[in-house]
């Protein structure tokens, strides 16, 4: 009777591991990977192809980031008395506040009179103080650069870590936008949630002066490889190639997080270093216009400027901002003068630029694109050029090889 029993289990066995491995043959005769659909309205490779839709960020209810040492560690010394004394509380001027949205409002409106589709992202209270396991915020930032959080790699959307810890929530102005679109087709990517915790961050390194700075930024050391962590400002798309700066926001560990999630697909990410003291993002330093022609910071050198002149393309070193020289008051609370070419293209022959640099204009002329002038100096003093405002959706163009 034993024997019997045995026998019966084997087969009985045997059975089921039979019907598992038939399962198994007709599920993978018939698995397809997913490809977005032909009408997917998310679709964009580099920053020059037509753009037919895009973000426009808010500045409702933004907050000053409070004054921690990543914060201190990307903004110059001259900033860090308003950013002590402000921190966590809305941005005292509220006339200014009003001329920023007020600005914020008609660049989406010329962009809507452009032909391309606008969307907003929501609107939410950033003055609320919170806590995780591992620190603790006075409060948020705002929804207010798409750019800086979202990259958009095709049919792809990949949601950016974020460094500053005020932004750790900042995911939730664009959660409706990305549910959306991810139900009309698009791939929706988010990367591992950093922590920000201590350990993310080198607190022991000297960044008192301009010179601290630059030796940080030389060692690139302030944001450890604790854990994968960066902005998606720090990267710039240009067909299978993608560019990324190694920052104070920006980790090998999350270049190497995106190398490793896009190089399959059939795309190559390479780092670039550049020579700026408060490095925190790539759209003020290297802008792609079109193909075979970049704007790259004067004083910021690239130190692998030689890639881009081997494969024929043209550097344009761009004329010094005017708004420091012309409105020395100005406040910039968040950013340097350079986002006179933190700019917009359109298509190869459309630029989006702010209307009171009249150098930046000119160069553009003389390049044969032609500018659509806004306003954007109250917005500016946020943190943010007309290029960290938008963020893309759709452009209309297909994946290439500019290398």
């Amino acid at each position: 009777m034993k024997s019997i029993a045995i026998f019966t289990r084997s087969l009985r066995r045997n059975k089921l591991q039979s019907l598992s491995t038939t399962n198994r043959s007709v599920y993978n005769s018939h698995y397809k990977p997913y490809v977005p659909p032909a009408d997917c309205p998310v679709s964009s490779y580099n920053e020059w192809d037509p753009l037919e839709e895009a973000i426009v960020g808010r500045v409702d209810n933004a907050i000053v980031p409070p004054l921690d040492h990543i914060v201190k560690s990307c903004t110059s010394e001259g900033k860090w008395d308003f950013l002590s004394q402000s921190g966590g509380k809305r941005f005292p001027d509220e006339e200014h506040t009003r001329k920023a949205t007020k600005e914020l409002d008609n660049l989406a409106f010329v962009l809507e009179q452009e032909g391309i589709k606008v969307r907003r992202p929501d609107v939410i209270d950033w003055s609320k103080p919170f806590e995780t396991p591992w620190f603790k915020s006075a409060g948020g930032y705002g929804g207010l650069m798409p750019r800086d959080f979202l990259l958009t790699v095709g049919n792809e959307f990949i949601e950016a870590t974020m460094s500053w810890r005020c932004r750790f929530f900042e995911y939730q102005a664009y959660r409706s936008l990305l549910k959306e679109y991810y139900d009309k087709g698009a791939v929706w990517t988010s990367v591992p949630k950093s922590t920000m915790d201590d350990k993310l961050y080198d607190h022991e390194f000297e960044i008192e002066s301009v010179q601290d700075r630059f030796k940080l930024n030389n060692a690139g050391q302030f944001a450890t490889e604790f854990e994968p962590s960066f902005d998606a400002a720090d990267f710039t798309r240009c067909g299978k190639d993608l560019f990324a700066q190694r920052s104070q926001v920006t980790n090998l560990y999350g270049i190497q997080w995106i190398r490793r999630h896009l190089e399959p697909k059939g795309f190559r990410v390479h780092q670039l270093q550049f020579n700026d003291a408060n490095s925190m993002h790539m759209d003020s330093t290297f802008v792609p216009l079109k193909p075979g022609l970049v704007i790259i910071n004067p004083l910021r050198e690239c130190r692998q400027k030689e890639m881009f002149l081997k494969a024929g393309w043209k550097i344009i070193s761009p004329p010094e901002p005017i708004v420091g020289k012309e409105n020395p008051d100005h406040p910039f609370w968040m950013s340097s003068h350079w986002l006179s070419i933190n700019t917009l293209m359109l298509d190869e022959n459309r630029v989006v630029v702010g209307n009171h640099e009249g150098p930046t204009i000119k160069m553009f002329e003389d390049l044969g694109i032609k500018c659509i002038k806004v306003p954007i100096m109250f917005a500016n003093s946020y943190g943010g050029g007309i290029h960290c405002w938008t963020g893309d959706i759709r452009r209309k163009g297909e994946l290439k090889d500019y290398f």
